[in-house]
Parts: C-alpha cells; sequence; structure tokens
C-alpha cells in the first residue's frame, strides 16, 4: 500500500466551499482545529514515512530458506492458504481496493448536508487513511511474516524479495475498510436515522471483506493477516470522526421556514435543528 494515495487526496482539499456558501451551511457533527489536527495529521504523516523506511530496509529471503519453509509450521486457522497463488486474485483486489480511496469521499460529496462541509470532511478523511496508513507501515516494516505463496512453487523472483515478508497485516484490507467505514460513519452522523443507513454500513463491511478475500486467493495474505486488517481499517474509520464529533449531537438537518408566524411577524429563510 502506498503512502503517498493517502498524501494525494490533500489536494482535493481546494473542493471545499468558499466563504459565501458558509452562512447557508448546516451545522457541522464535527469540530476540528487547524493546528491541532494539522500536527496530528503531520504526526501521523511522519510515522507512515518512517514505516516505509523501515520496510526499505528489510530483507528477503534466502534459496535455502526458501527451501525450509514447511506449511506444517503454519497455525491451523491459516493453514488452508498456505500455497495459494492467484495473479487474477491479485487484480481483482486491487481493482476493489485502490478505486474505494476515491470513490468513498465522492459518494459523500452528493449528500447535501455532507457537501456544505466537504473540506472539513475530507480534513478528516486524510487523517483516517494516515492513522491506517501509519499502523500498516510501521508494522510491515517491524514483523517478518512470510506470505502464503511462498510455501508453494510460484511467485517467481519475487519469492526472494523484501515484500515476500510483508504478510502482516493486510493493507489493502485496512485501506478500503478505513474509507469505507469512514464513509458510512460520516453518512451516520449527518443523516442520523435515514432509511439508507442499513445498505451504507453493509456495503462498508462488505467492500473489505471482499478484498481480503482475494487476498486470501492471491496468495498474499493469511486470514488472521485479513481479519487485523479489516479491525484496524474499521477502527480507523469510525474512531477519528468520533474523536471530533460534538458531545450530544447526533446529528444536523435543515428545516426551510416558509411564512412562519410569530409573535404576529411572518419570516422565512433556512432553520438548523439539532437531532440529540
Amino acid at each position: 500500500m502506498k503512502l503517498f494515495f493517502s498524501l494525494a487526496l490533500s489536494g482535493t482539499l481546494f473542493l471545499a466551499p468558499g466563504p459565501s456558501a458558509v452562512a447557508q451551511q448546516a451545522p457541522s457533527p464535527y469540530r476540528t482545529d487547524l493546528l491541532k489536527d494539522g500536527a496530528i495529521t503531520t504526526g501521523l504523516t511522519a510515522l507512515s514515512v518512517t514505516g516505509l523506511l523501515l520496510v526499505q530496509k528489510k530483507s528477503g529471503l534466502t534459496d535455502a530458506e526458501l527451501a525450509a519453509l514447511d506449511r506444517n509450521d503454519v497455525p491451523k486457522i491459516d493453514r488452508f492458504a498456505a500455497g495459494k497463488y492467484s495473479d487474477r486474485a491479485q487484480l481483482l483486489s486491487d481493482v476493489l481496493c485502490y478505486p474505494t480511496f476515491l470513490v468513498a469521499p465522492g459518494l459523500l460529496a452528493l449528500n447535501p448536508n455532507v457537501r456544505g462541509r466537504y473540506g472539513q470532511v475530507l480534513g478528516l478523511y486524510l487523517q483516517t487513511m494516515l492513522a491506517a496508513d501509519a499502523a500498516f507501515t510501521m508494522t510491515v516494516g517491524t514483523v517478518y511474516r512470510y506470505r502464503p505463496y511462498l510455501y508453494g512453487p510460484e511467485g517467481g523472483s519475487g519469492r526472494n524479495g523484501k515484500i515476500a515478508t510483508n504478510s502482516f497485516f493486510a493493507g489493502h484490507v485496512a485501506h478500503t475498510g478505513a474509507a469505507t467505514f469512514f464513509a458510512a460513519k460520516v453518512f451516520h452522523d449527518f443523516n442520523p436515522d435515514s432509511p439508507a443507513e442499513p445498505y451504507v454500513w453493509g456495503a462498508a463491511a462488505l467492500l473489505p471483506a471482499a478484498v481480503g478475500y482475494y487476498r486470501i486467493e492471491a496468495g498474499k495474505h493469511f486470514l488472521t493477516d485479513v481479519m487485523v486488517g479489516y479491525a484496524v481499517g474499521a477502527t480507523a474509520g469510525i474512531v477519528v470522526p468520533q474523536l471530533h464529533k460534538v458531545a450530544g449531537r447526533a446529528g444536523v438537518s435543515v428545516i426551510p421556514l416558509q411564512g412562519v408566524n410569530v409573535n404576529g411577524h411572518s419570516y422565512s429563510g433556512l432553520s438548523f435543528s439539532k437531532q440529540l
């Protein structure tokens, strides 16, 4: 997984509405601070870069080490995956994973309540993806676990490369889960009690699971690698926006006022309703 996919998202912050649109925006369920959140995002970026440097310093396996691998040494829960290899499954995992990084925040832009606070939401999204990326790179940079395909005959020259030791944990799954669960969480916070929520959360849960399935079939990860990656991604996607949640606010809605009579005076405009 590449850090640059997360960093590139910062460029989309220019899609935020200008000052003229702020007056009619619904209040956000989140509270952010430029200095505080900027420092957090910078720190997470530093951790991600550090993890990538650690990955680069890892060493691959020698032919003798490859010959000594025994699938019976793999824990029983993971043993079924030992020796799997599929280029098609790897391609499918990539096709499901990478576009999600842009599709998830893109779909949020279709929601009127979210669109009014899109700059803030994208800032939280970047922080979420960097949190998942920092956890992934720091872990894979310090943990040696051989990929499942090494227990079979396939893999070509990649069998001796350093990436062959990057099985723990599943980065594709973690990053996909962070993106989808973030989108579902933000949709929920801006649209509480929406009838679409079961479908949104269902899609958020299903997509990283599908990525995990294909990563196992591709021989890139064991089941436990996928389980940990799923947990890390889902946690980042939910916890980061939740930590920025305004206390006591479950969501917001905008209610148009047409000819409302108050003390003999008629008013028209917008009313902001806080849902607890």
